[in-house]
C-alpha cells in the first residue's frame, strides 16, 4: 500500500506543474504568461517543492528566458510614456504585472536553485534587463530586482556580467534611498577583482561608478555611502585601488558635516571608519585633507591657504575631530570589557579600532610638520595653534592613561580568565541578597574569540600609544604603562612564534589573515618606556632582554641570504636601539647573561667573499642598493651593540671573550669592505669606531 503523503502529493503537485510547463510551451504570450503565474503560485505555495533542488532546477530551464526580457522590456517601455500623452490605467496595469511577474519568477528561482547554478547564463544574461528597468518598477518590485542582483554578483560569472554593464545609472540613481545598491557593487568589484587580468579597466570602472555615487549623494547625510566606502577601499588591491581620485574632497566634505552635526551611532561609525581607511590607502592626500583647513586642489595638493581666514577663534576641524574621537574611546572603553562576548563587541572595537588609527597618523602628521623647516612652501600643511595643541596634549594624556587600564583588563581577561566559564556568567552582574546592589564582574575572554594577539583593537590601541609614549614626555603616563611590560613581552613573543618570520617556510596564509604582528608598536613602546628607571626594570622583570635578543638573532641570521627582508632588518636596528639604551643605563655594567648575546652574534655566519660580484652587481639598481643599505646599517647596528656591551663590561669578563671579540672584529673587517663598496660614508665611520674599540680589548 502505498503511502498517503506520497498519494497526496501525487494527486495535489503534478497537474498544476504539469499544466504551467504546458502552457509556458504554448506559442501565444497570453498562455506562456498564465502559465508562469500559475508556476510561481506553486511555488509558493508547495514547501516541499521548493526544497527540491532537482526540481527547481528543471523548472527553471523549462522557463523561457526570452520571454522573460520580453516581459520586463514592454513592462518597462510601456510605463515610460511621452510627456503629453494621456496614460491608459488598464494599460499601465498590466504594463506593471508584466514587470511584476517577471521580476517574481527570476527573483524566486535565484533564491532557490544551487549555489552553482547561479552562474549559469540563464541568470547572469538577465542582469541588464533587470537593471534597465528599476526606474519603473513598484517599491516592491524594486526590493525585489535589487536581492535578485545582490544574489547573482556573489558568483564569479554573474559579477563579471554585472561589471561589463555600460549603464549603471538607474543603480545610482536610487542608491541613496536603497542601501543594497551598495552591497551590490560591493561584493561584484571584490569578485572581479580576484580573477580579472585587466586591473586597470577595472579601476576606472570602480573610479567611475564612486564618482557618480558620490554626486547622487550630494543632500544626504551620507552614512551608507560612507560606510560602504569604509568597507570597500581597504580591501581592494593597489592595482585597482583608483589613483588620486577626485571624489576625494567630496567624501571629506561629508566627514566634516557628519563630525560638525549630531550623528547617529551609524553615521559616527561611518565617518570614523572611512576616515581610517582613507588615511591607510591615500596616506598622502588623506592627511591634507582631515588634519588641516587648507584646501586641496584637484591634484590633491594644498593651496597654500588656510580657509579659517580672520577668524582665528574658531576651532580648527582637526582639533574638533581628534576631540570627538578621544571623548568616544574614553566614553566606551570602560564598557567595552562586558561585551567582551558579546555578538555587539567586534563593531564597537572595528570602530575604536579605527579611531586610534586615525590618532596614531594624527600624530605621526604633526611631528612630520614640526619637522619640516620648509614655513614657505606653499603645500606645507598648517599646524594647529598652541592652545588647542594644548589641550589636546591634557586629552590624549588622559585618553592613553583609561587605555592602560582597558589593555590591562582585556590581557587579564584573556590569560587569567576561567576559558570554560558560560559566556552568561562571565560579563553577569554579582547580586549581594543582603544589600540588594549589584556590580559588574570581570568579563573573561571565551575560546572561540581567538586572543588578544587577533584583536585589531589591541593593535591599534598599542600603536597610538606607543608614538605617544616616545614622543611625549610625560614620566607619569610612562610610569604608568610600565605596569604593561608583561603584556608587551607575551605578544612579542606570540608575534615572533605565528608564523610571520621569514625563517618560517610558507606560512599559511590564514595565519597571517588571522594572527597579527604586534613587534614594531611594542619596540616604539619599549623607547618610550625605558626613559624611566621604572619601564627598564619592569621590561627585565618580564624577560624583555631575551625575547628582543633572540629575535635579534633570527633577523641577523636571515640577514646573510640573498633574500634579506629590508622590512625585517629595519625592526632588527629598532630592537638595537633599545638594547642599546638599556645596556647604557645598567650599573655598574651590562649584566653578565647580556652577553651570551655576544656569542651568538660572533657565531653568525659572514656570506662568502665570492658573493662580492654578485652584490656589485645589484648596486647597479637604485631601488636593491636602498634595500641593502638597509639591511647593511642593521648589521652594522648589531655590531655596535655587542661592542658596547663588551667595552661597558669588567675586565674579567673582556677576557674570558677574548675569541668572541676576535670573530666580531674579523666581521667587522668584512663588512667594512662591502660598506665602503656602497660609499656610506656613516656606516664605514661607525665600523671605523667598532673596530677601534675592539681593537682595545684585545
Amino acid at each position: 500500500m502505498s503511502d498517503p503523503t506520497q498519494q497526496q502529493t501525487g494527486q495535489q503537485q503534478p497537474d498544476p506543474i504539469q499544466n504551467a510547463q504546458t502552457l509556458l510551451k504554448a506559442k501565444d504570450d497570453t498562455s506562456r504568461f498564465v502559465g508562469l503565474a500559475l508556476l510561481k503560485s506553486v511555488l509558493d505555495n508547495s514547501e516541499e517543492l521548493r526544497n527540491n533542488k532537482e526540481a527547481v532546477r528543471g523548472l527553471w530551464k523549462s522557463v523561457p528566458s526570452k520571454f522573460l526580457d520580453r516581459l520586463i522590456k514592454t513592462g518597462s517601455s510601456r510605463q515610460q510614456q511621452p510627456e503629453g500623452v494621456i496614460q491608459n490605467n488598464d494599460k499601465n496595469k498590466n504594463a506593471r504585472d508584466m514587470l511584476d511577474l517577471a521580476v517574481a519568477i527570476i527573483h524566486t528561482f535565484a533564491a532557490l536553485v544551487p549555489e552553482e547554478n547561479k552562474r549559469d547564463s540563464r541568470f547572469t544574461e538577465r542582469i541588464p534587463n533587470l537593471v534597465a528597468c528599476l526606474l519603473n518598477c513598484s517599491p516592491e518590485t524594486t526590493k525585489l530586482v535589487l536581492e535578485t542582483l545582490s544574489s547573482l554578483v556573489t558568483t564569479p560569472d554573474g559579477a563579471r556580467a554585472f561589471i561589463s554593464l555600460e549603464d549603471a545609472s538607474t543603480l545610482i540613481e536610487i542608491a541613496p534611498s536603497h542601501p543594497l545598491v551598495l552591497d551590490i557593487f560591493f561584493y561584484a568589484w571584490l569578485n572581479v577583482m580576484t580573477s580579472t587580468q585587466e586591473k586597470n579597466l577595472l579601476r576606472t570602472k570602480i573610479d567611475t561608478t564612486i564618482t557618480a555615487l558620490v554626486s547622487s549623494f550630494k543632500g544626504t547625510d551620507a552614512v551608507t555611502l560612507l560606510d560602504f566606502l569604509a568597507n570597500l577601499l581597504s580591501r581592494l588591491e593597489p592595482q585597482v585601488l583608483p589613483q588620486n581620485p577626485q571624489w576625494l574632497p567630496t567624501l571629506n566634505a561629508f566627514i566634516r558635516n557628519l563630525v560638525s552635526s549630531r550623528p547617529t551611532p551609524a553615521g559616527r561609525a561611518a565617518y570614523t571608519n572611512l576616515s581610517a581607511a582613507l588615511l591607510e590607502v591615500y596616506p598622502t592626500i588623506a592627511p591634507q585633507l582631515l588634519f588641516t583647513d587648507t584646501p586641496l586642489d584637484p591634484s590633491g595638493k594644498g593651496k597654500g591657504k588656510d580657509d579659517r581666514g580672520d577668524n582665528r577663534d574658531k576651532k580648527p576641524f582637526s582639533y574638533l575631530f581628534i576631540s570627538i574621537l578621544l571623548i568616544d574611546i574614553r566614553s566606551t572603553s570602560p564598557t567595552l570589557l562586558s561585551q567582551l562576548n558579546n555578538p555587539s563587541y567586534p563593531q564597537s572595537a572595528r570602530r575604536l579600532s579605527s579611531a586610534f588609527n586615525i590618532i596614531s597618523h594624527y600624530l605621526g602628521f604633526l611631528l612630520r610638520s614640526l619637522d619640516s623647516d620648509d614655513d614657505d612652501d606653499e603645500t606645507g600643511t598648517s599646524v594647529i595653534d598652541p592652545e588647542f595643541s594644548a589641550k589636546l596634549r591634557t586629552s590624549l594624556s588622559e585618553t592613553f592613561s583609561l587605555t592602560l587600564e582597558f589593555l590591562r583588563d582585556r590581557f587579564d581577561a584573556s590569560v587569567a580568565g576561567a576559558m570554560g566559564l558560560d559566556p552568561s556568567a562571565r560579563s553577569a552582574a554579582a547580586h549581594d541578597s543582603r544589600s540588594g546592589a549589584s556590580h559588574l564582574t570581570l568579563s573573561w575572554e571565551s575560546m572561540r574569540d581567538g586572543g588578544v594577539e587577533r584583536d585589531p583593537l589591541i593593535l591599534a590601541a598599542i600603536r597610538a600609544l606607543a608614538i605617544w609614549l616616545r614622543e611625549d614626555d610625560n614620566e607619569q603616563l610612562r610610569k604608568e604603562a610600565s605596569g604593561l611590560g608583561d603584556l608587551f613581552v607575551e605578544l612579542y613573543h606570540r608575534s615572533c612564534q605565528a608564523n610571520l618570520n621569514p625563517s618560517t617556510p610558507n606560512p599559511s596564509s590564514n595565519e597571517r589573515n588571522e594572527k597579527l604582528d604586534f613587534r614594531r608598536p611594542i619596540l616604539m613602546a619599549f623607547e618610550g618606556l625605558i626613559e624611566e628607571r621604572k619601564g627598564v626594570d619592569s621590561f627585565l622583570t618580564n624577560g624583555g632582554w631575551q625575547a628582543l635578543s633572540q629575535d635579534l638573532i633570527t633577523i641577523l641570521q636571515n640577514s646573510s641570504t640573498t633574500v634579506a627582508d629590508e622590512a625585517e632588518a629595519s625592526r632588527g636596528t629598532e630592537i638595537v636601539r633599545v638594547l642599546l639604551q638599556v645596556a647604557e643605563q645598567e650599573r655598574p655594567g651590562p649584566k653578565e647573561e647580556w652577553l651570551d648575546l655576544v656569542t651568538q652574534v660572533a657565531a653568525w655566519p659572514v656570506p662568502d667573499e665570492r658573493d662580492d660580484e654578485e652584490e656589485d652587481e645589484e648596486m647597479q639598481d637604485a631601488g636593491r642598493k636602498e634595500a641593502k643599505l638597509v639591511v647593511y646599517e642593521f648589521q652594522v647596528a648589531a655590531l655596535q651593540l655587542v661592542t658596547a656591551l663588551l667595552a661597558g663590561s669588567h675586565q674579567g669578563v673582556q677576557r674570558r671573550y677574548v675569541h668572541s671579540t676576535s670573530a666580531v672584529l674579523g666581521i667587522a673587517r668584512v663588512l667594512m669592505g662591502r660598506v665602503k663598496r656602497v660609499g656610506d660614508g656613516e656606516l664605514v665611520e661607525a665600523l671605523e669606531d667598532v673596530e677601534g674599540t675592539l681593537g682595545g680589548l684585545r
